[in-house]
């Protein structure tokens, strides 16, 4: 039996000022089509300015959208091949 090592490359980028950053997270995928999703986190205006803390909260939803997004697209082709309806487990 042959494995075949796959791996898939996730882009996470950030735009950030004194109260808000905003992360997009891309994943191409093998089969030619990107999937895209986007996080948001507001600072609160009594908390520290903490840039990094900003981006992990902002990534940590992009990539909980991106997932969902990679788990719809994965029914849609089950269902598709299938002719029936697969039910996705929710995370």
């Amino acid at each position: 039996m042959m494995h075949t090592a796959v791996g898939w490359h996730v882009e996470l980028e950030f735009q950030e000022d004194d109260t808000q950053t905003r992360a997009v997270a891309l994943v191409r995928l093998p089969d030619g089509t990107e999937v895209k999703a986007h996080g948001h986190a507001s600072r609160h205006r009594v908390d520290a300015n903490q840039p990094r803390v900003g981006e992990e909260i902002a990534g940590a939803r992009a990539l909980n959208e991106l997932a969902m997004q990679l788990l719809t697209k994965a029914h849609g082709e089950i269902d598709a091949e299938s002719g029936r309806i697969s039910h996705p487990i929710n995370v």
